[in-house]
């Protein structure tokens, strides 16, 4: 008899962005991938250490992500850091306008691929200083 597959969720998380941010509440937005860039983050094949979130003409762009290509995919030429469009509503995006304004930062957290499709959740956060970092430790 065969067993029925588990979704599994698979997350590529960004570590970095709670030592580095307070943050506040979180989002969860589509994002625009080609397909080899798909079939790299079901295999678990990205980093968002450095990586920003940014508003431009009412549109959020992810910036400075690296998905790399599958080991043995036929496209091995992508843009590993190329700009990607995120999927967001008018009035979540017109929220993030107004955070933006009171100099916080967007900041991607985890990629989510979970069923058949490929999220990113993204957080409201003030950065950190120094002394907040060492009290942490």
């Amino acid at each position: 008899m065969v067993k029925p597959k588990k979704n599994t969720v698979k997350r590529v998380i960004n570590r970095r962005a709670k030592y580095d941010y307070e943050l506040d509440d979180s989002l969860v937005v589509g994002i625009q991938l080609s397909g080899p860039e798909t079939k790299a983050l079901r295999s678990n094949r990205a980093q968002l250490t450095g990586a920003y979130v940014a508003l431009k003409d009412n549109e959020l762009w992810l910036i400075n992500a690296m998905i790399s290509a599958v080991a043995n995919g036929f496209v091995a030429d992508i843009d590993q850091t190329r700009t990607r469009k995120l999927l967001a509503k008018r009035r979540e995006i017109e929220q993030l306008k107004l955070s933006k304004q009171k100099n916080l930062s967007i900041v991607p957290l985890e990629f989510l691929t979970s069923g058949k499709y490929i999220k990113l959740r993204i957080a409201v956060g003030r950065g950190k200083k120094l002394y907040d970092k060492r009290q942490i430790i």
